[in-house]
């Protein structure tokens, strides 16, 4: 499927509006840990991540 303008724009906008990106620094051996971990449950890294965060928020909610 091409993108049209309009799409791209759409896109453009909800991310400005919805979505906070957030970088991360890490030591390349904890990131290849990491990486491979991912991989091993099927994930994404960045899939990984934000469940890993989301489990933890939900426990930490709990207290």
């Amino acid at each position: 499927m091409v993108a049209t303008e309009a799409h791209k724009k759409a896109v453009k906008e909800y991310k400005a509006k919805k979505i906070k990106r957030v970088p991360l620094d890490m030591q390349l051996s904890d990131y290849e840990a990491l990486k491979g971990i991912a991989e091993q449950t099927g994930e994404t890294i960045n899939g990984y991540i934000k469940r890993a965060i989301a489990e933890r928020m939900e426990r930490e909610a709990g207290r």
